[in-house]
């Protein structure tokens, strides 16, 4: 494939990019990626690219020092993520989607060893992306619908049933253990990092946490005010909608590992996991 061949195919996979737009978007992904390579697969994968493209691939850049030796020491899709997002000055959604066209049209234009190489370079986390190149199934809600899922259940609209998500997922990983924590991350799609490791604790130990301080914790982060009227059914309802969504989200190990660390009153908020 060509240089131009490449921009469309980044264009389209994105939804719709013009020209300038995939281009900023291959030239952030591929320098981050470049630096989170070794330098000798960061330069076989170069070397299958064309030759417009291979500057992309050239680490560092204005505003980056130090990255390269940052993405080598901390291999994780999060920081990957945010760094793609402020090259392109994006937020990490969007960032996670072009990211993802790119890895697809990284499908098209490398060889299949360059793929295998790519793939064997980064870590598991990076699957989101690696399947894309690979052309493989991942077997990952993806957020739009954990979102759809929870707006449904609650009889709201999407941006409200962001908001609830992001309030009971970043609380909740306020309540359990860092590990826990990184379980449920490994699990779900990564514009749903984003609030777990907001709250993700700094040391291992589960918190002790009432229920009551949970659900005032949630309505904090959702902006609402302690003193409304039926503020413990509303949250606890949103509790309840984000709980069932997680549950067919992840699997049945890590639901498992949250609900050993969740006390018994906590059952007013996490159903039981159908099948």
């Amino acid at each position: 494939m060509d240089y131009e061949q490449i921009i469309g195919v980044i264009g389209r996979a994105a939804g719709g990019l013009s020209t300038a737009e995939a281009e900023h978007a291959a030239r952030a992904t591929l320098q981050t990626l470049a630096a989170s390579l070794p330098r000798t697969t960061a330069e076989d994968i170069l070397r299958d690219l064309p030759a417009g493209l291979q500057p992309h691939g050239h680490s560092g850049g204005a505003g980056t020092p130090g990255i390269a030796g940052f993405l080598a020491a901390t291999p994780d899709i999060d920081v990957f993520l945010a760094i793609v997002a402020r090259r392109e000055d994006t937020d990490v959604e969007t960032a996670l989607r072009h990211a993802r066209a790119v890895f697809f049209a990284l499908g098209d234009a490398l060889s299949p060893a360059a793929i295998a190489s790519l793939a064997a370079s980064l870590p598991p986390a990076f699957d989101p992306l690696v399947a894309e190149a690979e052309r493989r199934y991942l077997d990952i809600m993806p957020a739009d619908q954990y979102y759809g899922r929870v707006a449904q259940r609650l009889g709201v609209d999407n941006g409200t049933a962001r908001l609830v998500t992001d309030a009971v997922l970043e609380t909740l990983a306020e309540r359990i253990a860092a590990g826990q924590v990184a379980d449920l991350i490994a699990d779900l799609d990564p514009v749903l990092h984003v609030p777990l490791r907001r709250g993700m604790p700094a040391t291992p130990p589960a918190k002790r946490m009432p229920l009551e301080e949970f659900l005032r914790r949630v309505a904090a982060k959702e902006g609402i005010a302690e003193s409304e009227a039926g503020l413990y059914e509303e949250i606890a309802r949103h509790a309840r909608a984000v709980f069932a969504t997680l549950a067919e989200a992840v699997d049945d190990q890590d639901w498992l590992g949250v609900m050993v660390e969740l006390p018994d009153e906590y059952r007013a908020i996490v159903p039981a996991r159908a099948g």
